[in-house]
């Protein structure tokens, strides 16, 4: 029996990370089907331009498709449901993980980002490859796939895209 499956990878540029989501949409996903999660740090030298601006006030939201490239990302990245953990080192969260994450504050508090994303379902030695990589500048991307075989074509379309350290959980 196919089940819902969070599909992760880890994209070293803001571009990277935005071909993958500008292709996610495009294959029928929406906004609420995807997180992303990145350092405050990287939130500010990325996203500065784009957060101050009406582009990423309503690019997004509604009808994400048509926007410029990008938009849908500094959307996301600017969304009033984006979360920043000052416990996690600055964390900015955003999409469904965010939830997940939420419900993993005790794991948070006390094992910072790696507890976090422990608690939220994923292993321990990938969580530590996505905090480095996070830590490092990198932009998580993470899809809820419904079925396995969606999964097995998300994790495909990330790979393709560049994206490191490709998981299902």
């Amino acid at each position: 029996m196919s089940k819902a499956r969070l599909v992760t990878g880890l994209f070293k540029s803001r571009v990277a990370a935005e071909a993958a989501v500008d292709a996610i949409i495009k294959r029928g996903f929406t906004r609420d089907d995807i997180s992303v999660l990145m350092s405050d740090a990287t939130r500010h030298k990325e996203f500065a331009v784009q957060t101050r601006s009406h582009v990423a006030d309503g690019a997004g939201i509604g009808g994400a498709v048509g926007g410029t490239v990008g938009a849908v990302l500094a959307a996301i990245a600017a969304a009033a449901a984006t979360i920043t953990f000052p416990p996690l080192g600055g964390l900015v969260i955003a999409g469904p993980l965010a939830a997940a994450l939420a419900g993993a504050g005790a794991g948070a508090a006390t094992g910072g980002v790696i507890g976090a994303l422990v608690g939220a379902g994923i292993p321990e030695h990938r969580a530590k490859v996505y905090d480095a990589g996070l830590q490092s500048g990198g932009i998580l991307v993470g899809v809820e796939s419904k079925t396995d075989e969606e999964a097995d074509k998300l994790e495909k379309l990330l790979d393709d895209l560049g994206a490191d350290h490709i998981r299902q959980e």
